[in-house]
């Protein structure tokens, strides 16, 4: 099973304690956020776990346990850095911090087990095309040395983020837009050696040396393992997605970053209600049991093959 941790919220920065706690207590419950009363009951045991996936934009909470994690299970971080100003991002720690951050994370754990986001792409009178262009490629330069790879991703409009956009004055990238910033991330990334992917596009970028990415990627985690990952595509993802299938064990309406653009908040009023109702003592992200409230086992095979040759510098067992 590949664990992610999680694209419904970002539990390294503001739940690293409760996650721990799950880790040691060896399970997760999970809500299904389409079905209130279905409740996964999730193993953590190493011999289940394949790999964990976490999603953030400050691993900074979690990265004093991150030895602890490492013992039990392979992990690799899908880390977020724009340089939105608080229009769009309105609680998030300052660029420097956060770049201060990733080299820290990259000296403990290695550049390969770090993708960077620029994600995702938000146009607007202050966010246009030049400085998306410029943006990206002074981070490039920052970053380069710190990942092994960069993902891209456009915004997608849900009619649940109108109101932030409104508020930003945000808007969706055209499509001669993608095309232009497209070619200019490929150059960026290429001239600082850095590999880059868009993920979940329909445009094809790859005369611009974009690959078509898989944040939840059997292959990367192959190289990191030693192991021969076999995992089939996500359906439950969008058709573009190249992710592999993974559990979630996060919840909407629970981050705190306050992202303008975020499609996984409904709004900050609700946000803060849920978070009141968090406990770190629970098996669940939000509240606890309820009655009503269906328990089901999730059972997962793990996805390894037979055992290669390690990958040189991989720490894991």
């Amino acid at each position: 099973m590949i664990l992610s941790v999680s694209r419904r919220t970002d539990i390294p920065a503001f739940f690293p304690e409760w996650f721990m706690g799950r880790v040691r207590e060896g399970f997760v419950l999970s809500r299904n956020p389409m079905n209130h009363a279905q409740v996964s009951r999730i193993s953590l045991s190493p011999e289940t776990i394949d790999c964990v996936v976490f999603w953030t934009k400050n691993p900074a909470p979690l990265m004093p346990y991150l030895d602890e994690i490492g013992a039990r299970f392979p992990f690799y971080f899908q880390f977020t850095l724009n340089a939105y100003g608080p229009d769009a991002e309105s609680n998030v720690p300052p660029l420097g911090k956060r770049l201060e951050t990733l080299r820290a994370l990259a000296e403990k754990i290695g550049r390969e087990r770090i993708v960077w986001r620029y994600d995702p792409v938000v146009m607007s009178p202050t966010y246009d095309e030049t400085w998306h262009i410029g943006t990206f490629g002074r981070l490039a330069w920052e970053i380069a040395p710190c990942a092994g790879q960069c993902v891209f991703s456009f915004l997608d409009f849900y009619p649940k983020i109108a109101k932030g956009l409104r508020a930003m004055a945000g808007r969706v990238c055209g499509e001669a837009e993608m095309d232009a910033l497209a070619k200019a991330f490929g150059k960026a990334a290429r001239e600082n050696g850095l590999p880059i992917a868009a993920c979940a596009e329909a445009g094809d970028y790859s005369a611009y040396g974009v690959e078509r990415g898989r944040c939840v990627d059997p292959e990367l985690i192959g190289r990191l393992t030693g192991r021969d990952i076999r995992a089939a595509k996500d359906k439950n993802q969008r058709p573009e997605c190249g992710c592999a299938e993974s559990v979630d064990v996060g919840a909407y309406n629970t981050c705190r970053h306050g992202c303008r653009y975020c499609y996984a908040n409904f709004s900050a009023e609700n946000t803060a209600a849920r978070v009141a109702r968090h406990d770190d003592a629970s098996p669940l992200l939000v509240g606890r049991l309820e009655q009503g409230d269906k328990v089901t086992e999730r059972t997962a095979k793990p996805r390894k093959g037979n055992r290669e040759k390690p990958a040189q510098g991989v720490l894991f067992p």
